[in-house]
């Protein structure tokens, strides 16, 4: 372990290489892995020019949401903006739109969505739908007070014209604004330690083959078990700080709720540190160079990312693809610390992934461990 803390820290290109890229990719990730849409560019096109549809127009840019930065007149220059994604949206007011609110009638307004990013696109729709709702009731309400207003002068007393409504409000628990970061950033955490833990175990070994070192370990009176633990533990303590410091940074940088136990963060970390040195560990005994466990490591650690429910949600993949992701134990780690963060839960809730991800590395590392053995006999 000291032979493996010294030659990992002695030089300052690799020291910089363990602690910087790890920090700079969770900010860097952590600000642009954002599906929040505010200040989303829209173009306005009035066929209209009335009162009404100025008020609506006032409505959009009261809006945090969009930013009206185009008026356009013809159906040529919606197209060119589309086509070159100048804007996101184009809203269109059809002509007689002021009358037919005027006189309660039903009245259509376009919305053109530029599509190529179809979450981006929904959230935009979804947006503008809701602010000429808004609108839609406000305009609602306006008419039945000049309608009360009418009956009350044509009976000579109070007449009440009010229609039953429905109040609804809605409460979100664990991320009440919404962010999408505080559903993001704990996930980048787990991924950037599982690409950090596996790939330098994997190079550590790895590189002792290539330089001839190896042969030169197996002649020492060390056994197979404590070169590999002499080669784990210290990456799994790397492993272990890192965790800390990006957890801190959460935080700090981008203040994500924090409602569970740190220790408990750290106990499921240990397990799912036991997954990826193993998994490291077994890229080393298939790899005879570092450019072999390289593309060894990419071509298994860029599925496990994919399907651990980090940007996509697992119930909405095909059902075999859901039944894959029951054996990555990315998946786990990412519910866990998701949890934490969000919603401060504990074992007693989340015993079941602590339970298969602990068989996971139980088994992968034995595995591992085994073949390693194999491999140095």
């Amino acid at each position: 372990m000291i032979k493996e803390f010294r030659q990992a820290l002695r030089e300052p290109r690799m020291r910089i290489v363990l602690f910087v890229p790890p920090v700079l990719q969770l900010i860097l990730f952590g600000f642009a892995v954002n599906l929040d849409v505010s200040n989303a560019s829209i173009a306005w096109m009035d066929l209209d020019r009335t009162a009404a549809s100025a008020d609506l127009r006032a409505s959009f840019d009261a809006s945090p949401t969009f930013t009206v930065n185009r008026v356009v007149s013809g159906e040529t220059e919606v197209r060119e903006l589309l086509d070159h994604g100048e804007v996101m949206a184009v809203v269109r007011v059809l002509a007689g739109f002021g009358k037919e609110v005027k006189r309660g009638r039903t009245s259509a307004v376009q919305v053109l969505v530029e599509g190529t990013n179809s979450n981006t696109a929904s959230l935009v729709a979804n947006y503008a739908g809701q602010i000429v709702g808004r609108f839609a009731n406000q305009a609602l309400q306006e008419q039945q007070r000049q309608r009360q207003v009418a009956f009350s002068i044509a009976s000579g007393g109070p007449v009440n014209l009010s229609l039953p409504s429905l109040d609804v409000r809605q409460r979100v628990w664990f991320n009440p604004d919404l962010r999408s970061r505080n559903f993001f950033v704990p996930g980048v955490l787990v991924n950037i330690v599982a690409l950090v833990t596996v790939m330098l175990t994997a190079m550590s070994i790895v590189r002792e083959k290539e330089i001839g070192t190896m042969e030169q370990l197996m002649v020492t009176p060390i056994r197979p078990l404590e070169l590999m633990l002499g080669k784990t533990l210290p990456f799994a303590l790397i492993g272990m700080l890192q965790v800390t410091i990006m957890t801190v940074l959460a935080l700090a940088v981008f203040r994500v709720p924090f409602r569970g136990n740190f220790l408990v963060l750290l106990a499921c970390a240990a397990l799912f540190l036991l997954t990826t040195l193993g998994s490291g560990l077994f890229i080393s005994t298939i790899s005879h160079t570092q450019q072999q466990a390289m593309m060894t490591f990419f071509f298994i650690f860029m599925p496990m990312f994919l399907l651990s429910g980090f940007a996509f949600p697992i119930n909405s993949m095909p059902g075999l693809v859901q039944f894959v992701t029951y054996l990555n134990p990315l998946r786990y780690f990412m519910e866990i610390i998701r949890g934490i963060f969000l919603r401060g839960t504990g074992p007693s809730i989340f015993w079941p992934q602590i339970l298969v991800l602990a068989v996971f590395g139980i088994t992968i590392l034995s595995a591992s461990a085994l073949r390693f053995r194999k491999k140095l006999d």
